[in-house]
């Protein structure tokens, strides 16, 4: 079993991952994430592959107002989709709110009511 994915279609290579230091003349030390804690993270430099940057793996990261209890306020910021749940006899509305601070793919959906008397101003339009 390769990286908890079992079968011929598992993935050969992952990561990127950093490297910490060098080991000795042949070996690296890398940081791992917590998903793969049952792994050594050492490993001989015919088991890594070349980095090759990619402008669409850099991530731009704005920085947040923390408060002092290390919170952030969040508002939504507009609604992406809607839905109808239909049940026997009702059907019930639900949105797609995208927040601040998230990206659209990290939206939540939540009951159309709720929303509404908690933030009208979305609703506006």
């Amino acid at each position: 079993m390769r990286f908890g994915i079992r079968g011929k279609l598992s993935p050969r290579y992952v990561g990127p991952f950093e490297i910490l230091e060098r080991v000795g003349a042949v070996a690296y030390k890398l940081a791992l994430p917590p998903s793969l804690s049952g792994v050594h993270n050492v490993f001989h430099v015919s088991m890594l592959r070349k980095y090759i940057p990619d402008m669409s793996h850099v991530a731009e990261v704005a920085p947040l107002q923390l408060k002092e209890d290390l919170t952030y306020p969040e508002q939504p910021v507009r609604v992406v989709d809607r839905k109808e749940q239909v049940l026997r006899r009702r059907m019930i509305p639900y949105v797609k709110i995208q927040w601040s601070n998230h990206s659209e793919r990290e939206a939540t959906w939540g009951l159309e009511d709720e929303m509404k008397k908690k933030y009208s101003d979305l609703f506006a339009s």
